[in-house]
């Protein structure tokens, strides 16, 4: 999905195409594993996709926006399972996240644009709204259906309830995003496990399975 409809109309007028869309996209994220985002350049993506270099600049002014586009689809895969669990659907969603986030061209892509940004306000916005805000709709799906099971209750305040959707996400983002980008930990079934345990009981669960069994 990206910031601008596949078939919004062009500056031109002509309707975008959405397989150009998404060859753009790919040969993006290829540039960056094979270049790296000092030497990746406009021209450089225009020639792997197959494309001139001015329908690139027709659909993003420059690499930033392009390579935040080329991120966040990437971001969309991402689906909350149904495992009939409020935790069982945390597990799995921390391991699909994993897996994503494994992946080169995600690696390399994400590591790139955050690393850019710091520099670049208008770049950390964009990643913002076109990465964290839009994956903070799996929180909000998790939290319903969780709801719905009775296992959340529901909150009655939605200033509270928009904060605390925040914090959720935060609290598995980073973590997931630290274990696996910076400390280069394995995510794996057991680690998650213990997160979402750890997650949705709090310290007290987590030291309760750590302790030794008689």
């Amino acid at each position: 999905m990206l910031s601008r409809s596949p078939t919004e109309p062009t500056r031109s007028g002509r309707p975008r195409s959405a397989e150009t869309d998404a060859a753009i996209l790919e040969a993006t994220r290829a540039s960056l594993v094979d270049l790296g985002w000092s030497k990746l350049t406009m021209g450089d993506v225009a020639t792997r996709a197959g494309v001139a270099k001015t329908t690139l600049y027709r659909r993003w002014t420059g690499k930033n926006e392009l390579v935040v586009d080329a991120v966040a689809v990437l971001f969309d895969e991402l689906e909350l399972p149904d495992l009939g669990s409020l935790g069982a659907d945390v597990e799995a969603m921390v391991l699909q996240f994993a897996a994503l986030l494994e992946r080169p061209e995600t690696k390399t892509a994400l590591m790139a644009v955050v690393a850019e940004s710091t520099r670049d306000e208008p770049l950390r916005d964009r990643i913002r709204d076109s990465i964290v805000t839009r994956q903070k709709r799996l929180v909000l799906q998790g939290r319903e259906r969780a709801q719905r099971r009775g296992e959340l209750p529901t909150e009655p305040d939605e200033v509270v309830a928009a904060r605390t959707a925040d914090l959720i996400f935060d609290v598995i983002a980073g973590a997931v995003v630290h274990r696996t980008l910076v400390s280069a930990e394995p995510v794996d079934t057991g680690w998650a496990r213990s997160f979402t345990m750890l997650l949705l009981g709090g310290l007290g669960a987590a030291a309760m399975e750590r302790r030794p069994g008689p």
